[in-house]
């Protein structure tokens, strides 16, 4: 579990993005098109084409936070909500 401060916000990237982005691609991407600074304390969510990895970018104080995921490991029937 992520020891997340009270008051932070969570911010989910919709689409897709390319799971080979590392730290600093998706600190851009945070950057570029949420339009909010990597290093304000929020999280950023990034799901996979598949919707079966997430990556979390999280500044925790110190420094740039990366946590990834395989959701099937979890959830078997896990789903995203598709827009309309």
């Amino acid at each position: 579990m992520i020891p997340v401060p009270a008051g932070t916000q969570i911010w989910v990237a919709c689409g897709t993005t390319d799971m080979r982005k590392g730290i600093d691609g998706l600190a851009m991407l945070a950057q570029e098109v949420v339009k909010k600074s990597p290093y304000c304390g929020h999280l950023f969510a990034f799901r996979g084409k598949r919707g079966d990895r997430i990556k979390i970018l999280w500044w925790d104080g110190s420094g740039l936070c990366l946590y990834a995921n395989y959701l099937a490991s979890y959830c078997i029937s896990f789903n995203w909500k598709r827009g309309l």
